[in-house]
């Protein structure tokens, strides 16, 4: 009889049409992890706020994924975005500074709705029981059998795009901080969503805390003086107090969120992020991204 139950659990587990659910899917990392899981012939549900946008983006950069409509705001999202699914790539509302009291209820439905492993993108800044996603990856192997949380370092595409270092660096050439000398493991996104990736994909059960870098420690003023060569302009890094970081922030972001994230920028002062790790080369195989390689990339 035992044996029996086990074989019909595992061809449960192993239903063809149970899918990745990617929270995000149009963001920096749920982009890539929805499209390398296509790429490595997955079963992918893309989901965003805006179902138009996450269709067009899944229809050019997502082969063989499809989209639903997903918004943390909108409990009434949750059920169908779930169907079907047995994993899920968790990405928390963004800019939330309680998204615990959000996510912990959605994932109460996804443990009843059949999902098993959840892979939860939080920081390296924010450890389990701390703020913010710290209380959700506290929650998490409570809820769950198989599960990760991902904890990467500062992302190297903050100096990309519509970034406010990006748009700094574009106005007058320079990178604003509160860090002082202290020195980041910026690490490329492409290189989380392939830990992600592999945490989602992985037949052993990965629980565990993975802290993702890249392969250098730099200080900003570091990172300026990379892109001033590689931009062939110039470019400083402008110091910054903990006030005037704070009150640049507000505008954009709920205070009390503005202050975390200027406290962080101190604690990168005082040392908390002055560190590298192996994860990306022992779970991908390959090293991680030099912030060099990626500034040229880009730029190309």
């Amino acid at each position: 009889m035992n044996t029996g139950t086990a074989t019909r659990v595992d061809t449960a587990l192993a239903d063809p049409y149970r899918h990745t659910l990617v929270i995000g899917a149009t963001g920096t990392t749920g982009s890539r992890v929805a499209a390398q899981l296509a790429a490595g012939g997955h079963r992918v549900m893309a989901a965003g706020r805006r179902a138009t946008a996450v269709a067009t983006a899944v229809a050019t950069a997502v082969a063989g994924a499809r989209a639903v409509r997903f918004d943390w705001d909108d409990p009434a999202t949750f059920h169908e975005a779930l169907r079907g699914a047995d994993r899920v790539y968790l990405i928390p509302p963004i800019g939330s500074f309680e998204p615990a009291a959000v996510v912990l209820p959605f994932l109460e439905q996804a443990r009843a709705a059949g999902v098993r492993r959840v892979v939860l993108l939080s920081s390296s800044a924010i450890p389990a029981g701390g703020p913010a996603t710290g209380q959700i990856h506290e929650a998490l192997p409570g809820l769950f059998d198989e599960w990760a949380v991902l904890r990467p370092s500062w992302f190297m595409q903050n100096f990309t795009g519509d970034h406010p270092h990006a748009r700094s660096i574009r106005a007058d050439g320079t990178v604003l901080t509160a860090t002082g000398e202290g020195r980041v493991g910026f690490v490329d996104a492409d290189d989380i969503a392939a830990v992600a990736v592999r945490a989602l994909t992985d037949d052993r059960a990965p629980n565990t805390d993975l802290v993702i870098t890249g392969p250098q420690a730099l200080s900003y003023g570091d990172v300026a003086a990379v892109l001033a060569e590689v931009m062939g302009r110039t470019v400083t890094h402008r110091r910054l107090t903990y006030e005037q970081m704070r009150d640049r922030l507000a505008p954009a972001v709920p205070a009390e969120f503005a202050a975390m994230l200027a406290g962080m920028d101190r604690a990168i002062a005082e040392g908390s992020e002055d560190r590298t790790t192996d994860t990306v080369h022992r779970l991908t195989g390959r090293p991680p991204v030099t912030f060099r390689a990626f500034a040229e990339r880009e730029l190309a």
